[in-house]
């Protein structure tokens, strides 16, 4: 997977300072691989990735496009912190099948299997598209961007956010969507007829309705509105297809 870059962060410091920074509980490292976010005093997405333990280390698994922007904001928040944030040389394998020795569990699904932490970078030729299209598993700088709240998202059920672990970065304005409102758009699994561009807008009744992003076997993973969704919108060409009650 030349398309990630692990950082290493050390100090003795290293465990609480994540852990009043990000979305999920960094203690989880000792049971697994930790699905998190970093976010901006806003609420809205930084950043999201993947912390492991490395002995006394904490080791964070993040897209090559955003790598350098997560270590600056990182740094940023260091202040008098003992804690050191590194790029390494450590590469990611990932794959579906028997995992090998050391692999650890994707923890946001099941059926995303495994990566591997070591020399050796790669993938075993599985259909990622069609495994996040039909869970509803959303990709780095596809379905998350800047504008994204993590809830609408699905990081809940992705176990990528903690609402027991305390105080963080966005905390405030996440467990207020989470406890205060009931969210009227997000990202879902829609049927899809036909084919779109990643990015195409959904339109029903003439009204912009939301976005189709990545499509695989007749299905794509859609930002909706929800009061405005429903059967026959289109997106460029295709035919878009969803209910609320499934």
């Amino acid at each position: 997977m030349s398309n990630r870059r692990i950082l290493r962060v050390t100090g003795t410091d290293a465990h609480a300072f994540l852990q009043g920074l990000i979305t999920n509980d960094v203690q989880k490292v000792r049971e697994g691989l930790v699905y998190a976010a970093l976010l901006t005093p806003q609420g809205k997405y930084l950043a999201d990735f993947f912390v492991l333990a490395d002995g006394d280390d904490l080791l964070i698994d993040v897209d090559e496009n955003l790598a350098d922007g997560l270590q600056k904001r990182l740094n940023m928040y260091r202040l008098r912190a003992d804690v050191r944030i590194e790029a390494c040389d450590l590469l990611v394998r990932r794959g579906t099948g028997p995992a090998p020795e050391g692999a650890l569990a994707d923890p946001r699904h099941g059926d995303l299997g495994w990566r591997l932490y070591g020399a050796e970078g790669g993938e075993d030729g599985s259909d990622w598209d069609a495994i996040r299209v039909a869970h509803g598993i959303p990709e780095t700088g596809i379905e998350l961007g800047s504008d994204s709240y993590i809830l609408e998202a699905g990081f809940e059920r992705l176990n990528g956010v903690d609402f027991r672990k305390g105080c963080y970065v966005g905390q405030e304005v996440t467990a207020r969507m989470k406890h205060k409102t009931e969210l009227r758009k997000g990202l879902v699994t829609v049927a899809v007829e036909g084919a779109a561009p990643t990015g195409t807008e959904i339109r029903r009744a003439e009204k912009p309705v939301g976005t189709l992003f990545t499509q695989a076997g007749g299905k794509g993973i859609a930002y909706l509105r929800y009061d405005r969704a429903g059967e026959d919108m289109q997106a460029d060409s295709a035919t878009v297809r969803w209910s609320k009650d499934g």
